[in-house]
């Protein structure tokens, strides 16, 4: 097939959601002859049959499902420009879609996103978190505005896209009240031996936190493991080990998790990014997002 006639389509996916022919020609006010002449033109295109008969009801052939999936997909996209043209010509609340990775520590993507709800026009946000590869993916086909990230887009990813640095910052170890005392005296050899929380080997911060307990010479006994940040500061809050996060969070860390900070590491830098299809930001949530990033956030760190 040469081109995608989407009026076909369109027919096609209203007969298979309906569950029958006569469904789909009254919400289209069309006959019942019409749309099964345009079903047999889209099979004919494609090449093969989009239903079989089951008794006196029509169902989907495997072909058909996949088909329908793709239809599925391609109208629900269609919907949502409707919304956005409808939203926008009555003033409703410009949308803000971003993608933040599973590793990313909440508190950091909290601050990040703070400025898009601060701004004087009304802003809708939809926060999407997964896998750095699925939301490159997205992002590729513009389902996301932006991805937030703690790594940039390297140069073997095969998505065309520009790294905006937001800042960086270093690294503080926290642990609970009571114990936090402790290993502020000699800081960081008090590390040697003492119970430490990290993060995941796969994070940008666990490979800098092991190169440089290497460098230092330093041999914390690890007891636990983290891909949720959030989850590895209740444990550290319950005492269960000293515990690293960005330098930028230090105060909201400290707030909520009713911690005490034991000491900074400067030579660890955490750095994040802005990462978009285009080279110049232009949404204005995400520009907001970047200016409140290197003048306040990272600035303070």
């Amino acid at each position: 097939m040469d081109a995608l006639n989407y009026h076909h389509l369109h027919y096609f996916w209203l007969v298979a959601r309906e569950g029958s022919i006569a469904r789909a020609a009254t919400e289209l006010k069309l006959s019942r002859p019409t749309i099964s002449t345009q079903l047999r033109q889209l099979e004919t295109s494609m090449g093969r049959a989009l239903f079989e008969r089951s008794g006196r009801s029509l169902v989907l052939t495997q072909f058909g499902q996949t088909v329908y999936r793709y239809a599925d997909e391609i109208f629900s996209i269609g919907r949502e420009l409707r919304d956005v043209v409808q939203g926008d010509l009555a003033g409703r609340p410009q949308r803000l879609v971003v993608g933040t990775p599973e590793v990313l520590p909440k508190l950091i993507t909290h601050q990040l996103l703070k400025p898009a709800f601060e701004l004087p026009d009304p802003m809708q946000v939809a926060c999407h978190e997964g896998t750095m590869n699925d939301l490159l993916a997205e992002l590729a086909v513009h389902r996301l505005d932006v991805v937030l990230s703690d790594t940039p887009l390297g140069s073997t990813t095969h998505v065309r896209g520009y790294n905006h640095l937001l800042g960086e910052c270093g690294v503080s170890f926290f642990a609970s009240s009571d114990k936090a005392p402790k290993y502020r005296r000699r800081f960081p050899k008090s590390l040697n031996g003492a119970a430490v929380l990290v993060p995941m080997s796969t994070t940008s911060l666990r490979r800098e936190l092991d190169r440089w307990f290497d460098t230092e010479d330093i041999h914390p006994r690890l007891v636990g493991e983290f891909d949720d940040s959030a989850l590895m500061k209740v444990f550290g809050q319950d005492g269960f080990g000293i515990f690293p996060a960005p330098s930028a969070i230090e105060k909201d860390v400290c707030d909520q998790y009713n911690v005490r900070v034991v000491g900074r590491v400067e030579v660890i830098r955490e750095r994040y990014y802005a990462i978009s299809v285009s080279r110049k930001l232009k949404h204005p949530a995400v520009v907001a997002i970047c200016e409140a990033a290197r003048e306040e956030l990272f600035e303070s760190a």
